[in-house]
C-alpha cells in the first residue's frame, strides 16, 4: 500500500484527503465527541506542512442525497481550526462553486474543508457510474488524493474507493496506523489473547466470531448479544434483547469453542429492568434465572469481576461493544469496568489493548479515560470488525491495485 512519502514533493499540489469526520452533534450543533477530528488531524497537519494545497473531504450523519442544514460539516470546520492552529477554509458544496472558489484561492499550506460529501447523491450512488460521475467532478479540484478515514474503507463510495481509481493516491497516516494495528490481531497476537464482543446483536459479529475462534484464547461477551448466547444454553432471558434465528449458530459456536480449546466466558450475572428507562426498576440477577418480566440491560457486578479477571494477564485485547445500555448511569457499570481492565492491562504490563470503534470509543471517553490510556482506539468501528473478519475491504483494495 503506498504512503504519502510515495507521492513525491508535495509543495504546490492540490492534495484531496478523505478524513473521517463523522462526530455526533448534539441539538444546537456542538460536537459531543470530536475522537476523530483529532485522528485527522496529523495527516492533514504533515500534508500542509509540506506545503500542499490541502483539500479535506468527508460525510456526516445520514443525508438523503441533497443539503441538510443538521449535517453541515461547518462545526467540524471550526474544531479542526481549532486543533491544527491554522485557519480552515470552508466549502458550502462538494463539488461546485464555493468548492471550486475555495480551491483556486488556496495557497501553499493552506487548508480547505469541503462540505458533507452525502449532500451529493452520487457519493452513495447505487451505480458505479453514478458513484463514477461524481469522483470525477472530485478529481477537478485535485492532482493527488489520500485515503485517511478509516472508517469508510469497508465502503464502496466515490470519495473512498472511485477517487483512487482516478488520481495518484496513498494511505494517510491514521489509515496505516490502524491497518497496522489490526493486522497484529490477526497475524502472531502475544498471548493470551482476548477478545471482548458487546453490542445489541449477535447478528451484527458473526463474521469476527468465525474468524477469532481460531485464533482468540477467550472470547468474552456481554451486551445485547449475550441473550442470544444464555437461550443457546437454555436458560430464560425474559423480556431482553434476543435474535431467534441465530440461537443454534450460536450452540454451534458454543460446541466449535469447546472442541478447540477457546473459552467463552459469560456473565454470571444480569442488571435486569422492568422496562428500558433509567428509572425502571431493577435488580441484579443470575444470568440463569432472569424473571419473565425483565430485561437484562447490563451485566452484573459479579460478572464484571470476573470479565476483569479474565482480562488481566492478557498480553492482546481486542474490544468492540459496550457491555449494556451504558448511556444510563445504572446500566453503566460492566462497560466501565472492561474500560478500567483495558487500561489497567496497558499500564500494568504493556499489553496491545484495542478499542474497536464506534460505541466502545464513545463509552471510554464518556468515563473519563484518555485515548493514550489505551493502545489503540479505532475510528472505525464497522471497518474494523470486517478488517478482523478477514473480509476485502474495497477502499483498502483500491490503494494496493
Amino acid at each position: 500500500m503506498k504512503t504519502i512519502a510515495d507521492l513525491g514533493d508535495l509543495s504546490g499540489r492540490r492534495v484531496l484527503v478523505r478524513s473521517d469526520l463523522n462526530v455526533p452533534l448534539d441539538d444546537d450543533g456542538t460536537i459531543t465527541d470530536d475522537g476523530r477530528v483529532r485522528a485527522s488531524v496529523p495527516t492533514i497537519q504533515d500534508l500542509a506542512a509540506q506545503g500542499a494545497r490541502v483539500i479535506v473531504c468527508a460525510h456526516l450523519g445520514r443525508p438523503k442525497g441533497e443539503p441538510d442544514e443538521k449535517f453541515s460539516l461547518r462545526p467540524v470546520a471550526r474544531r479542526l481550526e481549532d486543533l491544527l492552529g491554522r485557519p480552515v477554509a470552508f466549502a458550502t458544496d462538494t463539488v461546485g462553486e464555493s468548492a471550486r472558489a475555495g480551491v483556486e484561492a488556496l495557497a501553499n499550506g493552506q487548508v480547505l474543508l469541503l462540505e458533507n460529501l452525502r449532500f451529493n447523491p452520487g457519493e452513495t450512488g447505487k451505480t458505479a457510474a453514478d458513484r463514477r460521475e461524481f469522483a470525477e467532478q472530485l478529481a477537478t479540484l485535485a492532482d493527488v488524493f489520500v485515503s485517511d478515514g478509516f472508517g469508510v474503507v469497508h465502503r464502496e463510495q466515490a470519495s473512498v474507493y472511485d477517487i483512487a481509481k482516478l488520481l495518484p493516491s496513498a494511505a494517510g497516516g491514521l489509515v496505516q496506523a490502524e491497518v497496522e494495528v489490526l493486522s497484529r490481531l490477526t497475524e502472531d497476537p502475544e498471548r493470551p489473547y482476548a477478545v471482548v464482543l458487546g453490542g445489541a446483536k449477535v447478528s451484527d459479529k458473526l463474521g469476527v466470531i468465525d474468524n477469532l475462534l481460531g485464533k482468540a484464547d477467550r472470547l468474552l461477551i456481554g451486551g445485547g448479544m449475550v441473550f442470544t448466547f444464555l437461550k443457546a444454553q437454555g436458560h430464560e432471558v425474559g423480556s431482553s434483547l434476543l435474535e431467534e434465528d441465530q440461537v443454534e449458530v450460536v450452540r454451534g459456536y458454543l460446541r466449535t469453542a469447546e472442541e478447540t480449546g477457546v473459552e467463552i466466558v459469560l456473565p454470571t450475572d444480569i442488571v435486569a429492568a422492568t422496562e428500558f428507562s433509567a428509572d425502571a426498576e431493577h435488580d441484579v440477577v443470575p444470568s440463569d434465572e432472569i424473571p419473565a418480566d425483565r430485561m437484562g440491560l447490563d451485566i452484573g457486578p459479579d460478572a464484571a469481576r470476573l470479565f476483569a479477571t479474565k482480562l488481566a494477564d492478557a498480553r492482546t485485547v481486542f474490544w468492540n461493544g459496550p457491555m449494556g445500555a451504558f448511556e444510563m448511569e445504572p446500566y453503566a457499570a460492566g462497560t466501565q469496568a472492561v474500560a478500567r481492565a483495558l487500561v489497567d492491562s496497558t499500564a500494568n504490563h504493556d499489553a496491545l489493548t484495542v478499542v474497536g470503534g464506534g460505541d466502545s470509543a464513545a463509552a471510554v471517553r464518556q468515563f473519563g479515560h484518555s485515548d493514550d490510556e489505551f493502545g489503540h482506539i479505532s475510528t472505525g468501528g464497522g471497518a474494523s470488525l470486517e478488517f478482523l473478519e478477514g473480509a476485502t475491504l474495497p477502499g483498502l483494495q483500491v490503494l494496493q491495485d
